[in-house]
């Protein structure tokens, strides 16, 4: 028995991006294909097997501990996006300056679709989701220092909407219009309340 359900949506990759680690910024450069290994994206600010902490666990290690990196993509949701276009005043909101490695375009409320729900190409290349990916004052200096005005409702605008943060699962090429299927876990939500009585 399969601890995945199949869903019914298919996602459409629509931009692509990659983040150098050698710049200071999160500032991504569209590309049209992305190599993913079990690192993630060669070569990229988040590429790593493994990864020092970050303030997002400090309740669990102290920062600079060495962990397993389940951050190595950032992957957002075109209609998302389009919502905290919105939010912030714009037209268009720049994939480049959220730091995206992948957008998609198919997947209704997409930042909150469970953790450890795997998106599958037809090539078999797996990515799985970790969790929310929260605003921060990163992707808002950059819309800031192109479209001065507008940076500041980033994280406000962005709540709820951000995206997740994923790993890659099984390693292979992803392209401009590729299809993602939807897996989610095979379990209910979790209710500790029921378990009061044991």
């Amino acid at each position: 028995m399969s601890v995945y359900r199949k869903t019914q949506y298919l996602a459409e990759v629509t931009w692509l991006g990659h983040v150098p680690a050698s710049k200071d910024s999160l500032r991504a450069e569209a590309v049209e294909t992305l190599d993913l290994g079990f690192a993630g994206d060669r070569g990229a600010r988040h590429e790593g097997e493994n990864r020092p902490s970050c303030s997002r666990v400090t309740m669990l290690y102290p920062k600079g501990t060495e962990i397993r990196n389940v951050r190595q993509l950032t992957i957002l949701s075109a209609e998302e996006m389009a919502d905290i276009a919105e939010g912030v005043g714009l037209d268009v909101l720049d994939p480049r300056l959220l730091g995206a490695s992948i957008v998609l375009k198919g997947i209704p409320d997409f930042t909150h679709v469970p953790p450890s729900s795997r998106l599958q190409a037809p090539s078999g290349l797996t990515l799985t989701i970790d969790m929310e990916n929260l605003p921060c004052h990163l992707p808002a200096r950059e819309i800031e220092a192109d479209e001065p005005g507008h940076g500041k409702a980033f994280k406000s605008a962005a709540n709820g909407r951000r995206g997740v943060t994923a790993w890659v699962e099984r390693p292979g090429a992803l392209a401009l219009g590729d299809r993602l299927e939807l897996f989610v876990p095979a379990q209910r939500g979790w209710e500790p309340e029921l378990s009061l009585d044991v």
